[in-house]
């Protein structure tokens, strides 16, 4: 069959002349109008083939349906190449059933075309499509490439499939494809995901080759699975082997900083961003202001930001959510407005750190504006964050009644932290009642927590009822729940060092008591003796003066006073929530000795400067 067009393309042709004489001499000159463009079957197919691609570069649906019409009409939907085209083609579109339908309908299919769709699968999400499909190309006795094994891996990946993915590990072994760089990140990405870290690096160890992204990949498997101390050293293993530094790379290496508040190799992977030329990228540069605002250096966090030519919605909430946790409202708000002023819409994440801020500095007005806001404005639907960050803003403020309705008529089920935040509350104002009903929903949705165990205890502590405090403590025991122990760090030099209560390993352990009691002393002529109802052990007065003397980020706090420069701010890191006494400690002290002190604990950050503190005494 042949198709006759009219075409100014420069597409392949073959010249036809019109004449009444039957000669090869032609007289006059023949016109351009007067020639007729002939296309063959193959070049017409050519030039379907060429406008599919294209078509499937710029996702170009309706177009990409029109040139199959055309092959269909003409009969050409028995080219496997063109077929293999459609599938990429409909897959790149969103359109999977197309894709399917294109293949099942193939007379003759190639390696191609089982690696096309199953790739599509791979990238809807459709994680079990494609390893059924991978099973049947194994049950008809086609060929396969790495390819297919790398695809369906990474389905396995996305859906966390771990045994299927051992299975797909030992084919690759039978198969001797293990050692194939592109089968082998798929099957560390697999197992990280799957958190079988072991199996991971033992993959990443055992292949002779390593691209890039799969040294990439093995970092971001060490973030997923909270091992960031070794996503730096392979970080730092990667540089001494001359690795190429990828964005992926970075965002990972950039994200275990951040987790570990690690300021210092934070500006080290800093200048290495300006080196490479990632500080453009909006990602990279919402990752560097993450960095600086959780490692407690709010100005450096907004100054990247400002420096940043191109800010994405993710760039904009990740500065308002560091403004949130360092409880700068205000700046969290007109960062706000400014985004609206920019065209930029806020999403759930934006009003979440909103609420958040808020909830840090008891502003409940505030916080009813923008929950009512969201919906009215932005048609953004409240979910379970922003629910538990309202439930926090009323709890904080003395309106634990109201959270408790609140909760009861939420469109979903109270989350731990919901239960959480009304609990703490209950602590701060006393209420013993609410505290129960907390306690008893939080016993059941976390029976392993051991904190819940203890906040109850220590709220019938505050209110002197010492039978249920032995009640608390005696279920606690009996239960299985462990207690996480406290515990502060602070970076200095280099060198992480890290306090629990009362210790005695620290090599300079004699100095720092022996500076302590000299700065306690220092505070007493202020008037500051220790919190003691801060403390709720059933023990006398100096005792329990004792047991708050040595908590862990008091230590922290004067060993980083022996070791950094006089106008250094001294920079302490918790895991768990700060107590009162040590609250108001770091308040004096940083009076006393004239310091800027940065406390992280597990719910946000404390500067305290001149006798205050930037929470306002909301924490």
């Amino acid at each position: 069959m042949k198709a006759l067009c009219r075409s100014n393309k420069s597409y392949p042709t073959h010249y036809r002349c019109i004449s009444s004489i039957c000669t090869a001499q032609l007289d006059p000159p023949i016109q351009e109008e007067d020639r007729v463009w002939v296309c063959t079957r193959a070049t017409f197919l050519q030039i379907q083939q060429t406008l599919i691609q294209k078509c499937a570069r710029h996702r170009a649906i309706s177009q990409g349906k029109s040139c199959h019409a055309q092959i269909i009409h003409f009969g050409l939907q028995a080219d496997t190449l063109t077929s293999n085209m459609l599938i990429n083609l409909y897959s790149k579109c969103g359109t999977l059933d197309y894709s399917r339908k294109v293949f099942d309908e193939m007379r003759v299919r190639s390696v191609v075309s089982w690696n096309t769709m199953i790739g599509a699968y791979t990238q809807n999400g459709d994680g079990e499509g494609a390893l059924k499909l991978f099973v049947r190309m194994l049950g008809e006795g086609s060929e396969f490439s790495e390819f297919a094994l790398s695809s369906v891996l990474c389905a396995c990946a996305s859906k966390i499939l771990a045994f299927e993915s051992k299975q797909l590990h030992a084919f690759a072994v039978k198969a001797s494809m293990e050692s194939n760089a592109f089968v082998g990140t798929a099957l560390l990405d697999v197992y990280a995901k799957c958190r079988s870290i072991e199996d991971a690096f033992r993959v990443f160890e055992s292949m002779p080759e390593k691209s890039d992204v799969t040294w990439s990949s093995m970092m971001a498997g060490f973030v997923q699975n909270d091992l960031y101390e070794e996503a730096l050293s392979l970080f730092l293993k990667a540089q001494r082997s001359d690795v190429e530094i990828n964005m992926f790379t970075i965002s990972s290496v950039l994200s275990a900083c951040a987790a570990l508040a690690a300021l210092i190799e934070g500006k080290q992977v800093h200048a290495i961003v300006y080196k490479t030329g990632f500080g453009a990228n909006e990602y990279i540069a919402s990752s560097l202001v993450d960095v600086y605002a959780k490692c407690g250096s709010i100005k450096q966090s907004h100054a990247v930001f400002s420096d940043a030519e191109e800010k994405n919605v993710i760039l904009w909430n990740t500065m308002i959510s560091g403004f949130a946790r360092h409880a700068r409202p205000l700046e969290a708000m007109i960062l706000f407005e400014k985004m609206q002023q920019m065209f930029l819409y806020p999403n759930e994440v934006t009003y979440v750190s909103l609420l958040s801020a808020c909830a840090h500095m008891g502003l409940a007005e505030k916080g009813r504006k923008y929950f009512d806001m969201m919906k009215k404005e932005h048609n953004v639907s409240p979910n379970v964050f922003h629910y538990s960050c309202m439930v926090d803003i009323l709890g904080r403020t003395g309106q634990i009644n109201g959270a408790k309705d609140l909760i009861d008529k939420m469109p979903f089920e109270a989350t731990a932290s919901i239960w959480g935040s009304l609990l703490a509350s209950c602590r701060v104002y006393r209420n013993v009642e609410l505290a129960e009903v907390a306690a008893r929903k939080l016993f059941e949705i976390e029976p392993n927590n051991a904190g819940n165990h203890v906040l109850l205890s220590n709220i019938y502590a505050a209110n002197g009822r010492w039978d249920d405090v032995a009640a608390a403590r005696k279920l606690l025991k009996s239960s299985e729940a462990k207690k996480e122990r406290g515990k502060s760090w602070i970076e200095i030099k280099d060198k992480v060092h890290s306090f629990m209560v009362g210790a005695i390993t620290h090599p300079r352990i004699g100095e720092i008591y022996s500076r302590l009691d000299n700065l306690l002393e220092e505070m007493e002529e202020l008037g500051f003796k220790g919190h003691i109802e801060h403390d709720l052990h059933d023990v006398e007065d100096d005792y329990k003066r004792e047991l708050l003397k040595h908590h862990s980020e008091k230590l922290a706090f004067t060993f980083g006073l022996m070791c950094l420069p006089s106008h250094a701010p001294i920079r302490i890191m918790k895991n768990l929530r700060i107590c009162g006494d040590c609250h108001e400690f770091m308040k004096v002290a940083s009076t006393v000795t004239g310091r800027e002190i940065i406390v992280r604990d597990n719910n946000r950050f404390h500067h305290f400067r001149e006798g205050y503190c930037s929470c306002g005494e909301f924490w």
